[in-house]
C-alpha cells in the first residue's frame, strides 16, 4: 500500500510538471507573438521615416539680393540649396512677372504660356543638386514692376520645384 501511494505521487507530481510547463511555453508563444507584431510597426514607421528623410529638399538659402540695372531691367539672384540627404536629380526655376500669384496648375503645365494669367513663366534648368549644394538662379525683373513693389502697389512671387517637392512664396520688398 505504501508503495501504491509513492506511485500516485509520482504521478500527481509529473501532471502538475506537465502544466507547468505548458503554462511557460504558452506565455513564451505570447511574448514571442507581441515581439514580432511590435517589429513589424517598428518597420512600417521605418518606412515612413526613410521616406521623409532620405530625399531631397530644396529651398532657398539667402535671400534674394540684387545685382544690377541694365536696359529696363533688374537683376537679382537667389541662392538654392538641397538641405535632404540624396542628390535632386532635375532641379527647375521658375520665374514670371505680374503682380498675381501663379496657381500650381500653371505651374506644371509645360508650355512656357500661362493660359490663366496670360503671363509667361520663364523655366530654368539648375540640373542636379547634391546634398548641401548651392546654386544661384538669377532673376530678370523689369524695373517698372519692381518699383511697384516697392511703392507697395505690387507684390514679388518667387517659386521653386524639383521633383521632389514644389513651394510659391509672396516676397516683401520693403
Amino acid at each position: 500500500m505504501v508503495e501504491a501511494i509513492a506511485g500516485e505521487t509520482d504521478i500527481g507530481i509529473g501532471l502538475w510538471i506537465s502544466i507547468a510547463t505548458l503554462i511557460v511555453e504558452s506565455i513564451i508563444v505570447i511574448l514571442l507573438y507581441r515581439t514580432v507584431r511590435d517589429y513589424a510597426e517598428v518597420a512600417k514607421l521605418s518606412r515612413v521615416e526613410v521616406k521623409q528623410r532620405f530625399r531631397p529638399w530644396i529651398g532657398p538659402s539667402t535671400g534674394i539680393e540684387f545685382m544690377h540695372s541694365k536696359e529696363g531691367k533688374e537683376q537679382y539672384a537667389i541662392a538654392i540649396k538641397n538641405f535632404g540627404e540624396i542628390a535632386a536629380t532635375n532641379v527647375v526655376a521658375m520665374s514670371t512677372e505680374g503682380n498675381e500669384m501663379p496657381s500650381s496648375r500653371d505651374l506644371l503645365i509645360s508650355s512656357s504660356e500661362s493660359p490663366h494669367t496670360g503671363s509667361k513663366i520663364d523655366k530654368s534648368t539648375l540640373g542636379p543638386l547634391l546634398p548641401n549644394m548651392e546654386k544661384r538662379y538669377w532673376l530678370f525683373l523689369d524695373s517698372a514692376l519692381m518699383q511697384e513693389v516697392r511703392e507697395g502697389n505690387g507684390q514679388l512671387f518667387t517659386t521653386y520645384t524639383s521633383r521632389t517637392s514644389s513651394r510659391v512664396e509672396r516676397l516683401d520688398m520693403a
